[in-house]
C-alpha cells in the first residue's frame, strides 16, 4: 500500500492520560502499514508517548505492552510485517494494550 492511510489506534487508559487523547486516535501512515509504521506515526503525532510503548534507542516493545490487529495478537510478530487489510482500510483499530501482571 503506497498511499497515505488513516489508521485507527486504540490506547490504554494510562497512555490516553499521558497524551491527553481519547481512547481511539487516527494516525496517518505512508507506505506499508506495519507495527513499526503505525507506532512511528503515533509517536510523531503524540511525542509524549515516545519511550512508553517502545524503548527510546532500540525501539523494542516494552515488556508489558501487547499489540492486537483484527482480533489477533501480533505482539511477537516482526515489526515490519504488514498488518491485516482490516487495519489498513480502517475497518478495525490497531490495539495497544497494557498487559496485566500480578497475583
Amino acid at each position: 500500500m503506497s498511499e497515505d492511510c488513516a489508521i485507527r489506534v486504540t490506547l490504554p487508559y494510562q497512555l490516553q492520560l499521558l497524551a491527553s487523547a481519547p481512547a481511539e486516535v487516527a494516525v496517518d501512515v505512508s507506505g506499508a502499514v506495519t507495527q513499526r509504521s503505525v507506532l512511528d506515526a503515533l509517536e510523531q503525532q503524540f511525542p509524549m508517548l515516545r519511550g512508553t510503548v517502545r524503548e527510546h534507542v532500540t525501539f523494542k516493545r516494552r515488556p508489558r505492552v501487547r499489540f492486537f490487529a483484527d482480533g489477533a495478537d501480533v505482539t511477537h510478530d516482526d515489526p515490519d510485517t504488514e498488518l491485516p487489510n482490516a487495519i489498513a482500510d480502517g475497518r478495525t483499530p490497531f490495539m495497544i494494550v497494557g498487559a496485566v501482571a500480578g497475583g
